[in-house]
């Protein structure tokens, strides 16, 4: 187990995964994932969730070590999802007297995992500002429904000043993989929390009135320093606002005409003075990085082959996929291809059109089958317009 220092009486009992191919079985994490557990040791000692079953093993290898023979009293469970919540019932057969802590809709969920003939007697159901008091540590339990199941609640720690912040603050990879938080923690959260923005705003209001020290997460690093840094970026994710200057053009291209166009334009735009342009092949890049990369900038231009008389397979996911994450507050352009008879504009515009806040740039650029000088001519009014 890497040595992550909390306090004295707080201590890390998770473990990396750096074995694991894809996160939910469909994120690609080419430096693993942490699943993070604590254990506050006081009077009475809880646990702060359990760890996915692909390392249960380790888990409690890490929990013996820090009861230090010891008897745990309480199971916090803020999350029922199974990266989280798998070891439940092994943590009740190793410990048969252990209270598990928890809100009315975790109690509802549990025995659809497993099977606790006591259930009912071992339970000690919270609500909205309840405390546990432990000796010298107290949690007080926070509501956060939907971040973004709608069971989840966060723990705040009121003598250390801890925020038990579940999947939120989360991100990617391994605790001892060194990178910065932004990049990964954007690709998780919109991938995962995304569409749930005005239930991550409502928690943002409660956390506020806080005055909280440290963050611990259900994934990724404990956060010590500059707070502000972490709460401000969830605040303009949540909110749905642009978080960097610049325009992502996502491009879905069949033979290769499609993509030589959006190349084209991403090199005029370039030329007038765009500051940070990023062009994605949608059909062989990190799909989750796509989606980051859509709400990260406040300009977006898709650019689609005609297929079957619609969008182009990997553009018809991507925006799919978008409108499923509640995207919304953006600046639109299109470019559509075709041979015989160019239609993917018209699809792509009628799903955006489902979309909340989108605003269409002119003019939608139509391409028969190769660029030309019209074509051409097209996609510099269309940059023109999209700087401006």
């Amino acid at each position: 187990m890497k040595d992550i220092k909390i306090s004295e009486n707080i201590i890390y009992i998770g473990a990396d995964d750096k074995d694991i191919d894809l996160f939910e079985s469909q994120y690609i994490v080419p430096n693993g994932i942490s699943y993070n557990s604590y254990l506050i040791k006081d009077e009475k000692i809880a646990i702060m969730d359990t760890i996915d079953r692909r390392k249960t093993d380790e888990w409690l290898e890490n929990l013996d070590k820090a009861l230090d023979g010891r008897t745990p009293d309480y199971l916090v469970v803020s999350h029922m999802e199974p990266d989280h919540a798998a070891n439940i019932q092994n943590l009740i057969e190793k410990y048969p007297n252990i209270k598990i802590v928890s809100n009315n809709k975790v109690f509802s969920f549990i025995p659809q995992f497993f099977d606790i003939k006591d259930l009912e007697e071992r339970k000690i159901e919270v609500k909205e500002g309840d405390t546990l008091n432990l000796g010298k540590h107290t949690l007080r339990f926070i509501m956060a429904p939907m971040v973004h199941w709608p069971e989840v609640m966060m723990e705040y720690e009121e003598t250390e000043k801890i925020l038990f912040s579940a999947d939120a603050f989360g991100k990617f990879g391994s605790l001892d993989t060194d990178e910065e938080w932004d990049c990964e923690a954007r690709r998780y959260y919109f991938n995962i929390v995304g569409k749930y923005g005005i239930q991550v705003q409502a928690v943002l209001k409660k956390a506020a009135s806080l005055d909280i020290k440290t963050i611990c997460p259900l994934h990724g690093p404990i956060l010590k320093e500059d707070l502000n840094h972490y709460l401000n970026l969830y605040d303009i994710w949540s909110s749905y606002k642009p978080e960097s200057e610049g325009i992502f053009i996502a491009c879905s291209s069949i033979h290769g005409n499609t993509m030589n166009a959006a190349k084209e334009l991403k090199k005029i735009l370039e030329e007038k003075g765009a500051k940070k342009v990023v062009l994605s092949d949608l059909a062989r890049e990190d799909f989750a990085e796509c989606i980051e990369d859509a709400f990260r900038y406040g300009k977006i231009i898709l650019a689609s082959s005609t297929y079957n008389m619609g969008i182009f397979s990997p553009m018809e996911q991507f925006l799919h996929h978008l409108k499923g994450k509640n995207y919304q507050n953006r600046k639109v352009g299109i470019i559509e291809n075709g041979t015989w008879s160019p239609n993917a504009a018209k699809c792509m515009k009628e799903i955006l059109e489902q979309m909340k806040d989108i605003e269409i740039i002119e003019p939608i650029v139509t391409i028969r089958s190769t660029l030309n000088n019209e074509s051409k001519e097209q996609l510099k009014l269309l940059a023109d317009n999209i700087i401006k």
